[in-house]
């Protein structure tokens, strides 16, 4: 049986007490809501080696880092550290997005290189067979090279899979006659337009759905139903055919739900702030709860090589409206492929957004954090301000590069004049 199917029996399994630990949350609490679906468990039985990942309603929100190659980069050293920085700075899953060189062997050694959540999308699988191994046109795809590309990421252990089902001639055409600045920026989303197209047929994903459920099912892998329609800039935001597509995604979580598939739904994408907290409350009903996924939202169009920030400010208010899964941006986004650091200054912008959000929700323990925060502050207590920090050694690092020696004097920005100093010397002369 599927977790899904277990917790509707009132069944608590060993994975979901696995997950639940360290979160503060009750594992019968989980249990009640992957029922409900409104939390998932995200592992693929497959992952011998993987750690379950619990996402969702009364968790801690998570932080994805996406790496993977491309046609000019194809390196799987590269790739590997990626990896090993996203997993150090805390990232809580990886999504392996390769498109370039021997993107099986990649995928496989990401996936042994980290006992953490993994996702991919498999439908950059067909398209690189159809190109690199047949020599066609990604158009040329069949309807069995899509299938085939989902099971040998299932196979080969992948947790999630991010499947863009809701790509449908009708949400197509709904596009096409309001109109977009940047129409279809999803690259799989993109793929499936094209292909139907060219085929002049329905998506496969969409018109044989319940052949996409039964090969998941065994494998108890989380499908991520992708936003192929999400807005790429701000004026495409919360349009008609996001919506459509939103629509048409609620529908399929029931159908998946049925046949005992856990499922989480992919957003947005570039929003404006005030639209933010719309998308979330959207989602949320039409997906009757299901755990929301979300890319960014970046904030403002005119950030190249600052997206980390601008999507960092747009997640931190995602989540706190009640997101669940933020996808990091890096300050490569847009320019070029993300290198190692890149990868560390896009998780760590992601888990600030993160635990700003959590604060919010009330997670278990997100505040408390903070309080012990400001009274190692207070105390000048400098090596429990960088055991708090969400990044030690930065911190540790900045402080040394000060040129200060004493481990509990003042900080170079006050000195002597430091208010916490000289607050404690008031309370000293009482």
């Amino acid at each position: 049986m599927t977790q899904l199917e277990l917790a509707r029996q009132g069944i608590v399994s060993d994975k979901m007490r696995q997950a639940a630990a360290g979160t503060g949350l009750d594992p019968e609490i989980l249990r009640q809501r992957i029922a409900a679906g409104t939390a998932i468990i995200c592992h693929n039985n497959r992952h011998a080696h993987g750690r379950p990942l619990a996402v969702g309603q009364g968790l801690p929100t998570r932080v994805n880092a996406n790496i993977g190659t491309s046609k000019d980069d194809t390196s799987i050293d590269n790739e590997l550290a990626k990896a090993r920085v996203a997993v150090a700075a805390g990232a809580d899953a990886i999504m392996d997005l390769s498109t370039g060189g021997p993107i099986d062997e990649i995928r496989r050694a990401i996936i042994a290189e980290t006992d953490i959540c993994i996702g991919s999308v498999p439908l950059y699988q067909a398209a690189c067979d159809t190109v690199v191994k047949k020599g066609k046109a990604i158009v040329d795809m069949t309807v069995d090279d899509i299938f085939d590309g989902v099971v040998k990421h299932l196979d080969d252990g992948v947790d999630f899979i991010t499947v863009h089902c809701g790509v449908t001639r009708s949400t197509v055409e709904r596009m096409d006659r309001e109109g977009r600045i940047m129409e279809v920026v999803s690259r799989g989303g993109s793929f499936t337009v094209a292909w139907m197209a060219h085929n002049d047929a329905e998506n496969p994903l969409f018109e044989h759905y319940d052949r996409l459920l039964e090969i998941v099912r065994p494998y108890d892998a989380t499908l991520s139903l992708g936003d192929g329609f999400r807005p790429g800039c701000l004026a495409d935001a919360t349009d008609r055919a996001q919506i459509h597509e939103l629509i048409l995604l609620g529908e399929l979580t029931q159908r998946a739900w049925d046949a005992g598939v856990q499922v989480m739904i992919e957003g947005p994408g570039h929003v404006p702030l005030n639209q933010i907290e719309a998308n979330i409350q959207l989602q949320k009903r039409l997906c009757h709860g299901a755990p929301f996924y979300v890319l960014g939202p970046l904030v403002t169009d005119i950030a190249p090589g600052y997206d980390h920030i601008a999507c960092a400010i747009g997640g931190a208010l995602a989540a706190g409206a009640g997101a669940d899964f933020l996808c990091y941006v890096t300050p490569s986004e847009h320019l070029r492929l993300p290198d190692a650091q890149d990868v560390h200054e896009g998780v760590m912008a992601a888990r600030v957004a993160a635990h700003a959000a959590d604060i919010v929700k009330g997670v278990p323990g997100a505040m408390a954090k903070d309080l012990a925060m400001a009274r190692c502050r207070k105390a000048l207590d400098w090596e429990g301000q960088f055991a708090l920090a969400l990044d030690p050694d930065k911190a540790r690092r900045l402080r040394a590069e000060s040129g200060v020696d004493d481990g509990h004097g003042a900080c170079t920005m006050c000195g002597e004049f430091c208010a916490y100093k000289i607050m404690a010397e008031r309370k000293g002369a009482r």
